[in-house]
């Protein structure tokens, strides 16, 4: 799949401020920021929690529980969002009071996702008056009814998108539930359970409950770095209020006012904690967060996030890293047979989306796999592998202007047999069916999304902010865009494209192409990651077409500029 370059639209943008630096000026309003109030930081502009329907309810069933002192059980997800919603959640009921607060996590092998009649019998023997979900329940009918029946409380705080049919829980809190009127249905499951944790200190502090028992009020913004951490890998859209609650948690991350496991995985990804950005949480430790649960138990990323010191956190970082390292090597197999696969698929080209299944592939890494495939043919695709059962377990991932999970529920109106059930956002999502339907599955996918999708859509297009002057390739302005994020989904860095001599070209690292440019007043180092070594080296070329993020290098104690090549061609 080839890539395009587009540029953004950077003429007759509005003008948000006259002191605002200009390359800030055209690279935020190329983002749709109309206003500078859209570009503050601060956790006064964080929108009210009250706006969440549900919340009264889960207030006070959590406040009974408190001074009640019952056992109050969470219960995760097995990804990153779901390892620092259950740490938010715990770490703050403990410093509310709470003196029995445990959490279980379903093993993605055994019992699949969210909140099971299954799981519910494992939860009985731990004995819980209360029962919260965090990053999942909102599609656990069965599962909210075994709990009820068992006489425990249920109280649901996801955001995911519903089902027709929501559970009977005794609360939902979820800015993606009918009716709600939050103005960010963007909420990772984090941010959703912070916003929960924010409500109950409000409420406490108003019935004088921390004076009365002799405890400090806590301050929330102490939990910032796992919700920043969450919600980045997530990779949720980061609208006004996720920036806001990313920014606060880097902030507290760089000042190492940050619970021990995010230090300890930094330290030991060779990531500078005071310098991090967004992009080191999603690239370097959420990867290690998920290996857990990819491949073992999240149990272990969990216990890393509530680690008291820092010793006990490196152990399990440096074993959390073990896994990653064992997931790649699983995945790099897993991705030679899904090529081997499209090969044999005369049709794929044709394919508007793909399904591919393998009954080797492991099923904690099937996410990962759709991942890279999706964005080597820039089109929604499903990796299947076997579960436990002998069904088949789908993790589906999809390209902008296809919502995958619509895609399923379509398939679920047309086709209600094919599926046993599915659920999701509008880029990634999960499904199970019988192995028997895969063939007709594949087939009613591409036929779905062939009516969702036009060429332009499965065009790889890179959107540019345009080229920089050669004053403009300085390290001025690469500090001044690390400063002015955070970045991500739907806020994504900024990205240049230009024409460059090409100086000098060299391998370093094995898939690395190591590059100096030239042609614009001075001489500038950039590295393209994981090139086409069937492309490059070319000593014969000596003109190149980029495009490019600038950074910073940090080596030995100095700081320059370098280009990070997004995308590299003969000019």
């Amino acid at each position: 799949m080839t890539k395009k370059i587009i540029k953004r639209c950077t003429e007759n943008l509005p003008v948000l401020e006259k002191n605002l630096h200009p390359l800030l000026q055209r690279i935020y309003a190329a983002r749709g920021i109309s206003s500078t109030k859209e570009l503050e930081r601060g956790l006064e502009h964080l929108l009210p929690f009250h706006n969440l329907s549900g919340m009264d309810e889960a207030v006070r069933c959590l406040y009974a529980a408190i001074l009640e002192q019952q056992n109050i059980l969470i219960v995760g997800d097995f990804d990153a969002d779901g390892a620092t919603s259950t740490a938010v959640a715990i770490h703050a009921l403990r410093a509310f009071g709470a003196t029995s607060v445990n959490y279980l996590v379903p093993n993605r092998f055994a019992f699949g996702y969210g909140l099971t009649p299954e799981l519910v019998d494992v939860a009985k023997d731990m004995h819980p008056h209360l029962i919260v979900t965090v990053d999942n329940g909102i599609a656990s009918l069965a599962g909210v009814d075994a709990a009820k029946k068992a006489g425990i409380k249920v109280i649901i705080t996801d955001h995911h998108l519903s089902g027709d049919t929501l559970p009977l829980a005794d609360a939902i809190v979820n800015p993606n539930q009918p009716g709600d009127v939050f103005a960010s249905k963007h909420l990772a499951g984090v941010g959703v359970i912070f916003y929960v944790m924010l409500a109950l200190r409000r409420y406490l502090s108003e019935q004088d409950y921390f004076q009365k028992n002799n405890i400090a009020e806590p301050n929330m913004s102490r939990w910032l770095d796992l919700v920043a951490l969450g919600t980045v890998a997530d990779v949720v859209s980061l609208d006004h209020n996720n920036r806001i609650l990313v920014h606060q948690g880097l902030r507290r991350i760089r000042s190492g006012q940050c619970v021990p496991g995010i230090t300890a995985l930094l330290e030991i990804s060779n990531r500078n904690q005071a310098r991090v950005m967004a992009s080191d949480l999603g690239f370097a430790v959420a990867p290690r967060l998920n290996a857990a649960g990819r491949l073992d138990d999240m149990s272990l990323g969990i216990e890393c996030l509530l680690a008291h010191d820092i010793t006990s956190a490196r152990e399990m970082a440096a074993t959390l890293t073990q896994l990653n390292e064992d997931r790649r090597v699983i995945e790099q197999d897993m991705q030679l047979d899904a090529l081997e696969i499209l090969k044999k698929i005369q049709t794929t080209v044709e394919r508007k989306g793909v399904c591919l299944f393998d009954e080797t592939w492991h099923q904690g890494v099937i996410g990962i796999l759709a991942g890279r495939l999706k964005e080597r043919l820039h089109r929604p695709v499903i990796a299947f592998a076997l579960s436990h059962t002998g069904d088949l377990k789908g993790s589906a991932r999809s390209i902008p202007g296809v919502h995958i999970r619509d895609v399923l529920a379509e398939i679920a109106v047309r086709y209600p047999t094919l599926m046993d059930k599915f659920g999701g956002h509008a880029m990634a999502a999960g499904l199970t069916l019988p192995r028997a339907h895969f063939e007709s599955f594949s087939q009613v996918f591409n036929e779905i999304v062939s009516e969702k999708v036009s060429e332009m859509d499965l065009e790889h297009t890179l959107l540019s902010d345009g080229e920089l002057m050669p004053d403009e390739l300085s390290l001025e302005s690469a500090e001044l865009l690390r400063e002015a994020g955070p970045f991500g989904q739907s806020f994504p860095e900024p990205l240049f494209d230009g024409r460059f001599q090409l100086l000098e070209q060299r391998l370093v690292g094995g898939r690395h192409l190591k590059l100096t440019l030239g042609g614009l007043e001075q001489t500038i180092p950039a590295i393209a990651f994981n090139i086409d070594m069937n492309r490059w080296p070319d000593y014969h070329c000596d003109q190149v077409n980029i495009a490019y993020r600038l950074d910073v290098n940090e080596y030995r104690g100095k700081r320059s500029v370098q280009l990070i090549v997004e995308h590299i061609e003969p000019a």
